[in-house]
């Protein structure tokens, strides 16, 4: 039976949504097919942000409409009935799934005091065990609850639950004040052991980054339309509120970090002072301005704020300062799908303070035999976690590095080094509302590093003539800076090429960090997340027609590479015959290569020629090659020529909807990866983990 878990609360805004991510993602490093379900929503057709989020990192692919039971009209017209239905379209989630998340109802105005109860009885009736998330919080504004408040709180949730004979598998106070976390903890702890009741308890603190609404919430809910800036900072969130109807020297010292400014529309004073200080570097970071009261700015005032070519959003409303304010103050900010800082805030918050394994343990989940795409990419990021190393990034100047920095920082994967003017970097993290202030930010035109990788440069390069100066110009490129930090020991590895070419991230390490010994080639492999297992394809990037000898590196540091990331190498080379049915000087390389491979590594798995579908299918195989040990169980393909291995992995790629997560360069004595100048942020987190890990196997 797959595993069930239900998760709810005894009232709104406990963070309920932030403890279900965490657990759906601690469900799917072990189960292959993890869903959700969410047992009663507001509507059946209107979108349920919550469920959004949860379903864009669920592993099960099961339709939106399939996840929700009953709206809350249906519960109130016929409790019996919407139960009676909400057990029925549960059964339907379920059978296409290794482990639920259930998620109950939101305590919105439509619910009712009698809420706990109804969710608890559903619990009871699907049979899953219920986490119960207490809010560390009194309300809005009001500051947090103290251990005895939450002591209180938790005996009679705990009794509303065993009234409606569910059963519970642990307590999480979220929201808690930092300062009485420990005491909070273990008040809840007495209260529920009082009971009889023994569970693990654990608190989560309050993060205010994770309730603050975004600037485009805000501009939202107070009708205000774009004037200037960058659309893309409208998802920065919103810290604070300053209303500057004041005058300017009354105006700056209230300024915060991350404020969104509202001020009426005919105050150009207010507006032209706000972003002087936003601009200056000695005064914080605003997140927006708001002008209200539908006042047109002078044509001279417009002129003056284009010229400035401010990124920071202004926009303007047709409301009067107290109903922008008060609209500002009732929109909540919400852990959306979109929000990947929120997302990365809230996934360390639970890794750090919910024990996992205690909850795997006691939900009983037993390792999944299949690997899904998602269980590989979290086992990646958890190995770089426990050997955290230290890569250099030379991208400074691309927002998908800063933010897959932010992402790398916040999971506590890397340490990291960006290149670029540390006041620039900082500056642009800032507008984008991502958090760096743990990266070490080094300029490439720093003298003194500058001068000592020039030296060394010289000396590795002396052979061609390389000239002091020449090397000094040339370390100041970000490839060649970035290179020269691992070469020296400043680095564990580098990542480049979100903005620069293949070469220009290869040719560095080729001439400074060269292969290992033994090792005649670099090559690449793309590590192949298809929908059960991961696969290794080499080399589909780096060598376009390789002989047999080289080929035979490709596929020893290709198997290695797999046992470096927990895949069992089998090693299939590949040609357009199989076994002894072929000829041609094509098949006779990889002939040649595959006898190369098996007198220097005999206790490796290897056959070939072999063609790819006697490789993969159990049943070719056993007719194409019978008695092979590699024959339709291989895990590691290795292409005759790059024409081949790069097409081959992108047809699977696209055809099969595998995940290709590389190319990962493999025979340097350090790692350095490359990256498609079209990564996205998440491609760029996976390749610093595997860097990382590459790192800590060398």
């Amino acid at each position: 039976m797959p595993t069930r878990i239900y998760v709810t609360s005894a009232e709104g805004h406990t963070g309920k949504s932030t403890v279900a991510l965490g657990v759906l993602e601690t469900l799917a490093r072990e189960a292959g097919r993890v869903g959700v379900f969410r047992p009663i929503a507001r509507s059946t057709t209107e979108a349920d942000y919550v469920l959004e989020l949860l379903l864009a990192h669920a592993t099960a692919d099961i339709p939106y409409e399939d996840c929700i039971g009953v709206t809350y009209d249906q519960v109130h017209n016929d409790p019996d009935g919407a139960l009676t239905e909400i057990v029925s379209r549960f059964a339907a989630v379920e059978r296409h799934c290794d482990a639920v998340v259930i998620l109950g109802s939101d305590f919105t105005d439509v619910g009712s005091p009698t809420e706990l109860s109804y969710n608890a009885r559903i619990a009871a009736n699907l049979g899953a065990p219920v986490l119960l998330v207490l809010g560390g919080r009194r309300s809005e504004g009001e500051g947090g609850r103290s251990a005895d408040e939450m002591r209180q709180i938790a005996e009679l949730t705990t009794a509303e639950l065993r009234g409606q004979h569910a059963g519970l598998l642990a307590v999480i106070v979220n929201r808690a004040d930092t300062a009485q976390l420990a005491e909070i903890q273990a008040s809840v702890a007495t209260s529920v052991g009082a009971a009889g009741i023994d569970v693990p308890v654990w608190a989560m603190p309050e993060d205010p980054f994770l309730v603050a609404p975004t600037v485009a919430a805000l501009l939202k809910a107070t009708d205000a339309r774009l004037l200037w800036g960058d659309p893309a900072l409208l998802e920065r969130e919103a810290l604070g509120i300053v209303v500057a109807a004041m005058s300017m020297e009354n105006v700056l010292p209230r300024l915060t970090e991350g404020a969104v400014v509202i001020a009426p529309g005919d105050r150009a004073d207010v507006l032209v002072g706000v972003l002087l200080a936003h601009a200056s570097g000695t005064f914080p970071s605003l997140a927006g301005v708001i002008l209200n009261g539908g006042f047109e700015l002078a044509p001279a005032v417009q002129r003056l704020v284009s010229g400035i070519g401010t990124t920071l959003p202004i926009a303007m409303n047709n409301l009067g300062t107290f109903d922008t304010a008060r609209r500002i103050t009732q929109t909540r900010g919400r852990l959306a799908a979109d929000s990947q800082r929120k997302y990365d805030t809230a996934r360390a918050l639970f890794e750090e303070h919910v024990d996992a394994a205690v909850l795997l343990q006691r939900l009983q989940v037993s390792p999944s035999s299949v690997v899904t795409p998602l269980m590989f990419e979290y086992g990646i990021l958890e190995r770089a976690r426990e050997n955290l190393r230290h890569i250099v990034l030379p991208e400074g100047d691309d927002d998908r590095i800063l933010r897959a920095a932010s992402t790398l920082l916040q999971r506590r994967v890397a340490k990291l080094t960006i290149l670029g003017v540390e006041a620039t970097v900082r500056a642009r993290a800032t507008e984008l509302g991502i958090d760096l202030s743990t990266a070490t930010i080094i300029d490439p035109m720093d003298a003194v590093l500058r001068h000592r990788f020039a030296e060394e440069y010289q000396k590795i390069r002396a052979h061609k003539g390389i000239t002091i100066d020449q090397a000094s110009d040339t370390v100041t490129d970000g490839s060649y800076f970035g290179t020269m930090m691992v070469h020296l020991g400043l680095a564990d590895g580098m990542v480049s090429g979100a903005k620069h070419t293949t070469a220009n991230t290869i040719r560095p390490a080729f001439e400074i960090i060269r292969t290992r010994p033994g090792v005649s080639v670099v090559s690449s492999v793309f590590l192949m997340a298809l929908a059960d297992r991961v696969l290794v394809y080499g080399d589909c990037a780096v060598i376009p027609d390789p002989t047999a000898e080289q080929l035979a590196d490709i596929a020893i540091s290709s198997s290695e590479t797999a046992l470096q990331f927990g895949i069992e190498p089998r090693v299939a080379m590949l040609s357009y015959s199989t076994g002894e049915s072929g000829s041609g000087a094509d098949v006779e390389k990889v002939r040649a290569a595959t006898a190369l491979v098996h007198s220097r590594r005999p206790e490796l798995l290897v056959d070939g020629p072999i063609q790819y579908d006697a490789a993969a299918d159990a049943t070719v195989g056993a007719a194409k090659m019978p008695g092979s040990v590699v024959a339709g169980r291989a895990t590691v393909f290795i292409f005759p020529d790059l024409n081949t291995g790069n097409n081959t992995y992108k047809a699977v790629q696209r055809s099969a909807g595998a995940v290709a997560i590389g190319p990962v360069l493999q025979g340097l004595n350090k790692p350095i990866n490359d990256l498609s100048r079209g990564a996205l942020v998440e491609d760029i987190v996976n390749t610093v983990a595997i860097t990382a890990i590459q790192a800590a196997s060398s």
